[in-house]
C-alpha cells in the first residue's frame, strides 16, 4: 500500500488500544484494533515501511503509557492530543456510516444497534478527524 501523507490515529485504552491510519481529508486508509501491552510492536507492522506526518493520540484511558511508547518507536513525529469526550458515540455512528446495515437490520434504528466489532479504532479516525478540524482555524 502506498501512502503519501497519513496520519495516525491512536484511541487508548487499558487492555486494547484503537489505531487508524487516516489522509489529510479524512479518508481511512486502515484500522486496527491493538494489544495495548504489546503497542509497540504492534503500530510497527501496522504502519510498516511508512511514516505519519503526525500523531493524534486521545487523552483518555492510559494515554500517557501509550504515548510514551509510541514516542520510542517514532521519535522524530510529532504526538497531538485531542480531547476524547464523546469519541466512542462518533465512532458508533461512522461504523454504521462505513457498514451500513443489511437485511433485518436496515428496519432497526441505529441508535439500538450495537456493532459487533469494538469501536476503538473507528474512535482513532474520530481523532485524527477532530484534529484536522482544528488546524483550518
Amino acid at each position: 500500500m502506498i501512502m503519501n501523507k497519513f496520519y495516525l490515529g491512536i484511541d487508548p485504552g487499558r487492555s486494547k488500544t484503537g489505531l487508524a491510519l487516516v489522509d489529510g481529508a479524512g479518508k481511512i486508509l486502515k484500522l486496527h484494533i491493538a494489544d495495548s501491552q504489546n503497542i509497540d510492536k504492534e503500530i510497527v507492522e501496522f504502519i510498516q515501511n511508512s511514516c505519519p506526518v503526525q500523531i493524534v493520540l486521545g487523552n483518555g484511558t492510559n494515554s500517557r503509557n501509550i504515548g510514551e511508547a509510541v514516542q520510542k518507536v517514532l521519535p522524530n513525529v510529532e504526538i497531538a492530543v485531542v480531547e476524547e469526550a464523546h469519541s466512542t458515540e462518533e465512532a458508533r455512528a461512522l461504523y454504521w456510516q462505513e457498514n451500513p446495515p443489511q437485511g433485518w437490520r436496515k428496519l432497526v434504528p441505529l441508535g439500538m444497534l450495537v456493532p459487533d466489532v469494538p469501536l476503538d479504532a473507528y474512535a482513532a479516525v474520530i481523532l485524527v478527524r477532530r484534529f484536522l478540524e482544528g488546524k483550518d482555524e
